[in-house]
């Protein structure tokens, strides 16, 4: 079931999503070559309890971290320990906060240091497929419609989108309805109303789709080794179009 957020609710998610926004920021600054992930972690979590928050993801389905830490072929889910950053290394971050039972959930891809090319392109195209979504997150809309805009620019630059994870609707809970796929066909799934909170999340590999989950039973990794990215906000659908969330 699909949960309509009334204007009090969007107020608490807010709340919320600006903390994990200025997490995000904070935590690109400490970024950098020499860094362990569980430093990172750690420095999170202090921040966002310092926020009056609480951190959304520390055992969500039994997570052990604060964030989920996914560097270079990690896709999603790393969990933060001894690994060290390295220069030419891409980070990504997935951060969640809870205010008053309310949650907001966004993502980054950081460069550690200088790193190449290829994998800049791949940040870039990664956020700006969030971005050429959410121009379809509007009254009136399908769902898919903000999932096919996503495929067609991330594969109109050599990626692909992977398949196997999503987005999701937010509010009370972390994941709730509907599922949000990064891709699609136009004018398929649910209509978009006023009130609908999403949290999209483009997920893009530089190889193929394919993934595979580690023995940990967390880590969600490229099939073929190459490079993936995250990128991802909570929205609210209102009259005026979509708002983001998670920004400062």
């Amino acid at each position: 079931m699909i949960v309509i957020k009334s204007d009090n609710d969007i107020i608490y998610m807010k709340q919320a999503g600006k903390v994990v926004a200025m997490t995000l920021e904070k935590v690109r600054e400490v970024i950098k070559p020499g860094v362990t992930t569980a430093y990172i972690d750690n420095f999170a979590e202090q921040f966002i309890l310092g926020q009056n928050a609480i951190p959304a993801f520390k055992g969500l389905y039994g997570f052990p971290a604060t964030l989920c830490i996914s560097i270079n072929e990690e896709v999603v889910h790393g969990i933060p320990g001894d690994r060290i950053l390295n220069e030419g290394d891409i980070v990504s971050i997935d951060c969640g906060a809870m205010i008053n039972g309310f949650y907001s959930d966004a993502a980054r891809t950081y460069p550690v240091g200088t790193v190449s090319k290829e994998a800049r392109k791949l940040i870039d195209v990664t956020q700006e497929s969030f971005f050429k979504g959410i121009e379809n997150a509007r009254i009136g809309k399908r769902l898919e419609d903000i999932s096919h805009a996503i495929q067609v620019y991330v594969e109109k630059h050599g990626f692909s989108i992977v398949r196997d994870y999503v987005g999701h609707g937010i509010g009370r809970a972390m994941h709730e309805d509907p599922q949000v796929p990064n891709y699609g066909r136009p004018g398929r799934g649910v209509r978009l109303v006023k009130g609908m909170c999403l949290a999209i999340e483009p997920m893009v590999n530089m190889g193929g789709y394919q993934v595979k989950t580690l023995s940990d039973e967390w880590t969600v990794v490229t099939a073929d080794g190459s490079l993936s990215a995250h990128y991802e906000n909570t929205i609210v659908i209102l009259d005026k179009g979509p708002e983001i969330l998670t920004v400062i």
